[in-house]
């Protein structure tokens, strides 16, 4: 072999090598980030996963029908119980008042409550005046009620009460009081709908839910790694693949926030190598009191995440958040905040959460 062909199988040689290393170092600078298996979350998430009461679009900054521009656009290790209290409400229900001749056993009225406890697509509820206290309360066997109360809803995100669910609630409640040899006394049809359409209107206006992406800016990530830096700031995992929640003070509340990336990803059969490049942190206003500083909490969650994970916080549209429209989008909140609170709908209490559900 001659010189001239030695030189050039050296050049050969050595070229195939560097496209190796090249192919080589390329595939390990794109692989996804993997958890480290050697680090320890800041807080150990539960053991069993949570299931999110309410979902969100995470897609977007969503308020009322439409979406909104940016400008309005702790861990509890040991969760407590929620208090009992009765659910029926004027404020957002239509009540119908059932009375009864003599008292009747909570055993009792529970058999006559119907198989389904919906009209249509609202929430159909019947509480108890107890005999021994005079408190009205969700039935329970074993107490004595001397009258009741059916409600329905009068609306939430579907829409407002119609003409037809008002029917059927009449119905079911007329079915409810004769099973239990009572009277039962509604109120106008015609009002009831029209008080249904205007708190629809109001709560249309001032619904709100917030979400941010947080986007890579070199190395995509994967499934584990997403997990382990959002344990970390008190994140456990829902019941949807590729769903986290972060837990309410109260256990069987709505989270406070969620955080979601591609099912698929989650469910592939190698999820290392499933390669994410976003996922949205999301905060559903009305859900939570403001009491839990829940923007507060989800931009320093966007922020601690995009800092450790080398990312970038967006709109969801690839527009990068500024520091100032971060600052306004928490003063038009607070505007939201009095709003609802001067209409006895203050975020996170009873009556917003089934409102807006």
């Amino acid at each position: 072999m001659s010189s001239l062909q030695l030189s050039l199988a050296a050049i050969g040689a050595l070229t195939v090598g560097a496209v190796v290393v090249y192919n080589y170092w390329t595939s390990r600078k794109n692989a996804p980030r993997q958890a480290d298996p050697h680090r320890e979350p800041l807080h150990e998430p539960s053991s069993a996963a949570i299931d999110p009461v309410l979902d969100s679009d995470p897609a977007s900054l969503v308020q009322g029908d439409g979406p909104m521009e940016p400008v309005l656009k702790d861990t509890f290790t040991h969760l407590s119980q929620p208090d009992r209290k009765t659910q029926l409400d004027a404020l957002i229900d239509v009540l119908a008042a059932i009375e009864v001749d003599q008292p009747v056993s909570g055993d009792a009225a529970l058999a006559a409550l119907p198989t389904t406890r919906r009209v249509g697509t609202k929430l159909f509820s019947v509480e108890g005046c107890v005999q021994d206290t005079g408190h009205w309360e969700s039935l329970v066997a074993g107490r004595r009620y001397t009258a009741f109360q059916a409600g329905v809803q009068l609306a939430n995100r579907v829409g407002a009460l119609n003409n037809i669910e008002f029917s059927e609630f009449v119905v079911k409640t007329q079915a409810f009081a004769d099973a239990l040899g009572g009277s039962a006394s509604f109120s106008d049809m015609l009002e009831e709908v029209a008080r249904a359409r205007e708190l629809d209107q109001f709560a249309s206006v001032h619904d709100a839910q917030l979400s941010f992406t947080l986007c890579a800016r070199s190395s995509a990530w994967s499934p584990g790694y997403i997990h382990q830096h959002a344990a970390r700031l008190g994140f456990v995992p829902g019941v949807i693949p590729g769903r986290m929640v972060m837990p309410a003070a109260v256990q069987g509340l709505p989270p406070v926030l969620s955080l979601t990336f591609d099912t698929h990803a989650a469910l592939a059969e190698d999820p290392d190598l499933s390669a994410i490049r976003s996922f949205a942190l999301s905060l559903d206003v009305p859900q939570t009191a403001r009491e839990e500083q829940p923007y507060e909490r989800l931009r320093e969650a966007s922020m601690v995440l995009a800092s450790q994970m080398d990312g970038v916080v967006t709109d969801g549209e690839g527009q990068v958040l500024s520091e100032a429209t971060l600052d306004q989008i928490g003063v038009d909140l607070q505007q939201l905040y009095d709003a609802l609170d001067a209409r006895e709908l203050s975020a996170g209490s009873p009556q917003a959460r089934r409102l807006f559900s």
